[in-house]
């Protein structure tokens, strides 16, 4: 139930609280050049990536969500057994089944409440996001736990420099609580399955067998020229549903993939860099993770602040894309 002071009516969502979490080993373009056949400016030049940190053996995703979410708990001023669903976009799960979702819960020792996994690959987030936000919308709690958690280094082909390069693990978090004040405006989300072969990993489990590729397999110029023109146009149609203009956003929270995707959405839209909240390089590629730890990331330096609009958006494989529109 929405609770005293917050009617039906009047109700939205907010973020409450941010968090994250990145394992402790942080892998240079240097290092990584010691393994594939790279360099230092030959990743950083094209994708803008120094750095990206990966899973130690046997940590998992849930593990990596766990921290993110109890930062996240915190800064919203609560405790675990406050939330009342957990949404986990994610690509990498811990098993097949149960879900990430499950797993987590249990080690936030709260049970009862709804929590599932959500597949989006990199738009997971925004999804999970938009989900969360109608499940707060219509009454169904007051505080939800949304998290992006990946170990995307466990499928990566280190033979494959055009793809092992890009991506890092880490773990995102949020919570949506009820308010009649800022929040979300509006989400929009999108989906073309007739690209689903420029990325994707081709794998599935038959019979106790791996069959197809179980590693990540990308058409890098064909995702390139869908993503630039996907995110501008995500951009604008949530701009246009509120009434507002690209002038208006205070801070562009993109997908982090590769820092000329982004800076070409910046352009399309007319923002200076300045405005755009960029961790590529630090964090690289981390799927579903990424939107929410560049988020927290804004959020603890202090550049993102109340009364400002803050645009989130994503594009990933299936082809997936969205954004989200907030008043933080």
């Amino acid at each position: 139930m929405n609770g005293p002071g917050v009617s039906n009516a009047q109700v939205r969502s907010r973020i409450s609280g941010t968090g994250s979490y990145l394992p402790e080993r942080c892998v240079t373009n240097a290092e990584l050049a010691q393994r594939v056949d790279t360099s230092d400016e030959w990743i950083s030049t094209r994708t803008g990536i120094r750095q990206r940190h990966f899973a130690a053996e046997g940590q998992l995703a849930s593990d990596l969500a766990l921290e993110a979410a109890r930062r996240a708990i915190e800064a919203a001023g609560l405790q675990p057994a406050d939330i009342g669903l957990v949404i986990v976009a994610t690509t990498t799960p811990d098993v097949v089944f149960p879900s990430t979702a499950c797993i987590l819960q249990q080690k936030l020792g709260i049970a009862g409440c709804p929590a599932y996994d959500l597949q989006a690959v990199c738009s997971g987030f925004v999804y999970a996001l938009s989900s969360a936000d109608l499940a707060v919308r219509a009454g169904q709690c007051r505080h939800a736990l949304v998290v992006g958690a990946e170990v995307y280094s466990r499928i990566l082909d280190w033979n494959d420099r055009s793809t092992c390069v890009l991506f890092g693990d880490g773990a995102g978090a949020v919570v949506l609580s009820a308010t009649d004040g800022p929040g979300i405006l509006s989400s929009h989300l999108h989906a073309d399955g007739s690209f689903s072969g420029i990325l994707g990993v081709p794998a599935r489990i038959d019979s106790g067998r791996v069959e197809g590729a179980p590693f990540v397999h990308m058409d890098g110029n064909a995702v390139f020229r869908f993503a630039v023109r996907v995110l501008a146009e995500a951009a604008h149609e949530a701009l246009d549903a509120n009434g507002l203009a690209p002038a208006d956003i205070d801070w562009l929270v993109p997908h982090q993939a590769n820092i000329r995707i982004i800076e070409s959405t910046a352009r399309k839209l007319g923002l200076p860099m300045e405005r755009v909240v960029v961790t590529v390089d630090r964090h690289a590629n981390t799927s579903a993770a990424s939107i929410p730890l560049a988020l927290d990331t804004a959020v603890r330096d202090g550049r993102i602040r109340p009364g400002q609009l803050v645009l989130l958006e994503g594009v990933g494989g299936g082809f997936t894309w969205g954004s989200v529109l907030l008043r933080w």
